[in-house]
């Protein structure tokens, strides 16, 4: 009798599947398309699997945005202030009035009276005079990037005031005073994390591959480092910095006294990583063929653990803008003119004037968010980083 396994059995044995071929089948993907796909592409396909970091990394590319376009995005310029609006709540756009639905969003003007005791300034909304809000409007001139001189605006009013979030205490728009904060906050992250990076990644490649006496003075160095407390040596070196350098470059100066704190944590992974796969037979080859101790490190070492440096240097820039915020708001890190989220907030050191204003924490919820949001897509990036396992 003929064996019923003849003819059945495949003429071309399937591998095995892992368990993110599974996954990916769900998404339809071809197992041809799964099996030649790169390590990349695979932590894409896992990555965005997870819907909260996916959505943060949309919300991030918003934020950077805003921060990009933000002469334009702010109805006022970034000084613009007038003090009779000192303080000044926020307005609500409306769609409806007492005379019905209207097409065109509009805010109602704002009117002040003081307090007979007090003498503080109280606002109410005049119901009779509406404020159209118009798009692609003309408004105070400002210079796009500091290069190009225009006076257009997303959105403003032909008269009196506009404050979606409120005015501070000279009567400048909390709202266009964020978004300029916006640029200088995001931007120190990533110009401080970009440095710890070069800095974390020399020093611990260095460490982990040559050993020996190297190894001992880098380690004495990030030990000595990190045992100082944090905020006091951020304080420390922050007060270093001459009162009569120039906006610009105590903003430079912030960021390299916040990358001179940050790298030591990442030049410790980084050495641990080199430690574990100097002595694998991919890099002893490239030594037995010839290969520079430079070209060993950045072209054989380094990329094989990649993703793990891109998933910490993604959970550190939250890090960098706290501290940055912590810096400001105690006075010791940008001042003004340069507005940072750190340096709007030092209006809200006053608890009383929280709680009569409290629109002047707004810039917290920002902070809030951006912190969230870098941890929600480091926390997905860590798990696509190895996209073989389960």
């Amino acid at each position: 009798m003929k064996d019923p396994s003849v003819g059945n059995t495949p003429r071309h044995p399937q591998p095995p599947r892992s368990g993110i071929e599974d996954e990916l089948e769900l998404e339809e993907h071809g197992e041809e398309e799964v099996l030649t796909a790169s390590q990349w592409r695979l932590m894409w396909w896992r990555f965005r699997r997870h819907k909260v970091a996916l959505w943060s990394m949309w919300l991030l590319g918003l934020l950077y945005a805003m921060a990009a376009f933000c002469e334009f995005l702010a109805p006022y310029p970034l000084q613009h202030g007038n003090v009779a609006y000192g303080y000044a709540p926020p307005q609500v756009i409306r769609f409806v009035s007492e005379e019905g639905i209207h097409v065109r969003p509009f805010v109602y003007a704002l009117e002040g009276t003081r307090h007979p005791v007090t003498m503080r300034k109280l606002y109410f909304e005049n119901r009779e005079e509406r404020l159209p809000i118009r798009f692609f409007h003309r408004g105070e001139a400002y210079r796009f990037w500091g290069i190009w001189g225009t006076d257009i605006h997303l959105f403003g009013v032909e008269t009196g005031t506009i404050h979606l979030l409120g005015a501070d205490s000279m009567g400048r728009d909390l709202f266009s005073r964020i978004l300029y904060g916006t640029r200088i906050s995001l931007t120190i992250g990533l110009v401080g994390v970009t440095l710890s990076f070069v800095l974390g990644l020399t020093m611990g490649a260095i460490s982990g591959f040559f050993g020996g006496w190297i190894d001992n003075v880098i380690q004495r160095l990030i030990e000595v480092i990190q045992s100082f407390p944090s905020i006091p040596l951020w304080m420390a070196l922050a007060a270093a910095l001459p009162g009569t350098w120039s906006p610009i470059q105590i903003y430079l100066g912030i960021t390299v006294v916040l990358s001179f704190i940050g790298w030591t944590g990442l030049a410790r992974q980084v050495r641990g990583k080199i430690l574990a796969l100097r002595e694998e037979d991919f890099a002893t080859a490239a030594i037995l063929s010839g290969a520079t101790s430079t070209r060993v490190m950045y072209r054989h070492l380094l990329p094989s653990f990649m993703s793990h440096i891109i998933v910490s240097l993604t959970l550190a820039v939250p890090s960098m803008i706290l501290a940055e915020t912590a810096l400001s708001f105690l006075g010791l890190g940008l001042r003004s003119p340069v507005t940072s989220w750190g340096v709007l907030l030092t209006e809200a050191q006053n608890v009383q004037a929280v709680a009569v204003q409290p629109w002047l924490l707004t810039p917290v919820i920002f902070v809030i968010i951006t912190v969230l949001a870098f941890n929600f897509m480091g926390d997905g990036l860590r798990d696509a980083a190895d996209p073989y396992s389960r």
